[in-house]
């Protein structure tokens, strides 16, 4: 039986864990001055004081198995495309935390503090249809499990823009983000032994692997505009070699396209629906950690929506483009 634990025996991933364990015991500190873990896990990530595929591990053990909060799992039934009505209702919900981790299904894992609007804009719009967990917790001491249960459902109602009436048992003053807040290792780095020249690839494989459902970034919706007389196959046809030939290019990037607020996975779906006519807009946006050449992209789609797309039908069926 393979040693689930052979990856300390390295420096590099004995490190690897210890700083992981510092970064968990620095968030509970805070969390029990009444701070929500979304807003410290988000500023870690832009602090780079922790990696994106520590994060879930950080969620189940803080707020599942250390915190114990209520939870509920839920697929979106609608788009929600505005959360300021949300962060103005939440915003007041001072006794209980609200975290919410929606799981886009090309952007990755978003960690949002629903009361704080920031968290909102890349996230936005939410998808019909995708997953999403809300957690509920006390802002400091304890409330009972039926208060916090009523809280994590109540938000689903403030979710899809429902009054609720009965929440004088959430309700209190917010506990702000402090500007220290962000987990320090130079403590770490002080207890122990860095081999600092040590390749990253020493650190643990199974936690690379996690990688797939950390959160990328992702552009605005970009318009394009239909010129052909109506997005028939032939347009579909070249739509798909364009973004063949961009994933081929950028191989971390992808390209997500949507028609009516609706995300389309299957492009071929533009054509069955017999809707999409002259003068009417498709939009896409692209995702991703470094993302390039969208204006090139978008200009292609365009001439892929117009009567010219026979000219990205060069090739084979499965010969990728060298667009980009």
């Amino acid at each position: 039986m393979e040693n689930s634990l052979n990856f300390l025996s390295r420096k590099a991933g004995f490190n690897t864990a210890l700083r992981h364990f510092k970064s968990v015991n620095s968030f509970v500190a805070d969390m029990n001055e009444g701070y929500n873990l979304a807003d410290l896990v988000n500023e870690a990530l832009e602090e780079d004081a922790i990696e994106r595929y520590q994060v879930r591990a950080i969620l189940n053990a803080l707020l599942v198995d250390k915190f114990g909060y209520a939870y509920l799992t839920h697929n979106l039934g609608r788009i929600v495309e505005d959360a300021g009505d949300i962060v103005s209702v939440i915003d007041k919900w001072g006794k209980v935390q609200i975290i919410v981790c929606y799981y886009h299904p090309q952007a990755g894992l978003y960690v949002i503090n629903p009361a704080n609007p920031e968290h909102w804009e890349g996230a936005l719009p939410l998808v019909k249809g995708e997953y999403l967990a809300v957690f509920a917790g006390p802002a400091r001491g304890k409330l009972d499990a039926k208060t916090l249960k009523s809280a994590a459902n109540d938000f689903i109602k403030v979710l899809y823009g429902r009054a609720v009436k009965n929440d004088g048992a959430y309700k209190g003053v917010r506990t702000a983000l402090k500007e220290s807040s962000t987990p320090s290792f130079s403590e770490t780095e002080a207890a122990v032994s860095v081999a600092t020249s040590a390749p990253q690839a020493t650190a643990p494989a199974q936690p690379a692997q996690v990688r797939g459902g950390s959160r990328k970034k992702i552009t605005p919706r970009y318009s394009v505009v239909v010129t052909n007389e109506l997005f028939h196959n032939g347009n579909v046809e070249a739509w798909k070699k364009i973004i063949a030939s961009y994933r081929a290019k950028y191989s971390g990037l992808d390209v997500l396209v949507w028609y009516e607020n609706e995300r389309i996975n299957d492009l071929n779906s533009l054509f069955k629906w017999g809707k999409v006519k002259h003068g009417v807009p498709i939009m896409f946006s692209a995702a991703g950690d470094e993302i390039r050449d969208v204006r090139k992209l978008q200009r292609y789609l365009y001439e892929g929506a117009s009567p010219r797309f026979e000219a990205f039908l060069k090739g084979g069926l499965d010969q990728v483009l060298d667009l980009f």
